[in-house]
C-alpha cells in the first residue's frame, strides 16, 4: 500500500466509501422491502383462491379446506416473495457495481484535479538548481492548505538564492583576498633566493617559505574549486570521456595502463577533467614503489564511467566512507603525500554530485582501489 502514489489511495478511498455506503443503502433497501412485503400480503391477495375455493369453504368440510387452502396461499406468497427479493436484490447489486465502478473513475479524476497543484510544486523543484533559482511556483487559486504550501515553498526559494548570491560574492572575494598576500609572498620569496647578497642561512630560510606558500595557493586554489564543484553547470557541453581522460593523463609524467573507449556524457569539460586528474593523482600518491595505475573509459548501460584502479596497501573497507570526506587521509604513508592538501577525492564527489553522477569505491584484496566514476549520457540529463 505504501508503494501507491497518492492519487491512487485516495482514488481508492473515494471508491471504498461510495461501495460502503451503497451496501448499506442496499441492506436497508432490502430489510424495508421485507418488513413491507410481510405486512401487506394476505390470503385475499393471493390468486390461488379462487372463487370455488371460497364456495367450497361454505359448503364442505370447511376446516379441511381452510387448511388447505391456506397451505397453499402460503407457499404462493413465499414463492413470490422471493422472486420479488431476488430480482431486487440481483438490480441493486448490479448498479451498486456499475456505479462502482463510475465512482472510482470520478474519484480518480477529481484526486488527480485536486492533486494538480502539488505537482506543480513537485516539478518546480525538480528543476531548480542553484543557476534557476530565480524560478517560483507563483500557485494561484484560494488561500488554502496547497496554496499556503507553495507559498512556502517561494519564500524558501528567496531565501536560498540571497543565501547562493551570498556565497558567490564570498567566493569571488576570498578568491582576491588570499590569492593576492600569497602573491606578494611568493614575489618576495623568489627575489630573495635569487640575490647573490643573501647568505645561505636566508635562502634555506626563503626556500622553506616559499614551499609553504606553494601549499598553501594549492589549498585555496582547492577550496574555491571545491566550491564551484558543488554548483551543477549552467551550460554543460557534450563531451566524450575518453578525451578528458586523455588530457587528464598528459598532465603526469609518467606512463600509465589506459584503455579509452568512447563514454559520450553532458557536463563541465574543465570540471570532469578536474575529477579525473584527482581520480589519477590519488591513485599515484598512494600507491607502491613500482606500483600501476589503471585507467579505463567506456559505457555500460545509459552510463558512461571512467575507472581508475591502482596497486598499493590493503585499504580496511571503514576507511573507504572517508577518503572523500575533506582533510582526511589514509593512516599510511603514501608516495609525495607532501603535495596534496587533502581535497582531491572531495572535488571528485563534488564534481560527479553536481553532474548526477555516483562513486563505487572498492577496496582490492591484494592492495589499492578500483574507483568508477558513472555519469549519466546527455540525452538523460
Amino acid at each position: 500500500m505504501n508503494r501507491l502514489s497518492v492519487r491512487t489511495r485516495l482514488t481508492l478511498v473515494y471508491g471504498s466509501l461510495f461501495l460502503v455506503t451503497s451496501a448499506v443503502l442496499v441492506a436497508v433497501t432490502y430489510w424495508m422491502t421485507v418488513r413491507s412485503m410481510d405486512a401487506g400480503f394476505g390470503l385475499e391477495d393471493d390468486p390461488a383462491i379462487t372463487n370455488a375455493d371460497l364456495q367450497a369453504l361454505t359448503a364442505g368440510d370447511r376446516v379441511g379446506a381452510l387448511m388447505d387452502l391456506r397451505g397453499r396461499a402460503e407457499q404462493a406468497m413465499a414463492e413470490r416473495k422471493a422472486n420479488v427479493l431476488e430480482r431486487l436484490l440481483r438490480g441493486a447489486l448490479v448498479t451498486m457495481g456499475a456505479l462502482g465502478v463510475v465512482a472510482v473513475a470520478i474519484g480518480y479524476v477529481v484526486a488527480g484535479r485536486v492533486l494538480r497543484p502539488i505537482h506543480t510544486v513537485t516539478a518546480t523543484a525538480r528543476r531548480l538548481s542553484e543557476s534557476t533559482l530565480y524560478e517560483r511556483i507563483g500557485l494561484a487559486g484560494p488561500q488554502d492548505e496547497i496554496k499556503d504550501l507553495a507559498d512556502t515553498f517561494d519564500g524558501m526559494l528567496d531565501r536560498l538564492h540571497r543565501a547562493f548570491d551570498a556565497q558567490r560574492r564570498f567566493v569571488a572575494n576570498a578568491s582576491h583576498e588570499l590569492r593576492t598576500p600569497l602573491t606578494i609572498n611568493r614575489t618576495v620569496l623568489e627575489v630573495a633566493l635569487a640575490s647573490k647578497r643573501n647568505p645561505p642561512e636566508t635562502k634555506a630560510l626563503a626556500d622553506v617559505l616559499l614551499g609553504n606558500t606553494a601549499r598553501h595557493e594549492r589549498l585555496i586554489d582547492g577550496l574555491l574549486l571545491l566550491a564551484r564543484s558543488e554548483r551543477e553547470p549552467a551550460a554543460p557541453d557534450e563531451l566524450d570521456l575518453a578525451e578528458v581522460a586523455r588530457g587528464a593523463l598528459d598532465q603526469f609524467d609518467r606512463d600509465f595502463e589506459a584503455r579509452l573507449d568512447p563514454a559520450r556524457v553532458s557536463g563541465d569539460p574543465v570540471l570532469l577533467e578536474r575529477c579525473v586528474a584527482n581520480l589519477v593523482e590519488n591513485a599515484v600518491k598512494y600507491n607502491v614503489p613500482d606500483g600501476w595505475v589503471r585507467v579505463r573509459t567506456g559505457t555500460a548501460g545509459h552510463e558512461g564511467f571512467v575507472e581508475v584502479v591502482n596497486t598499493g596497501r590493503i585499504v580496511p573497507e571503514y576507511e573507504v566512507a572517508n577518503i572523500f570526506e575533506p582533510f582526511r587521509r589514509l593512516r599510511a604513508d603514501r608516495v609525495g603525500s607532501a603535495d596534496g592538501a587533502g581535497l582531491g577525492l572531495s572535488i571528485v564527489r563534488a564534481v560527479v554530485g553536481a553532474h548526477g553522477g555516483s562513486i563505487e569505491t572498492v577496496p582490492r584484496p591484494e592492495g589499492g582501489l578500483s574507483i568508477t566514476v558513472r555519469l549519466p549520457a546527455p540525452s538523460l540529463r
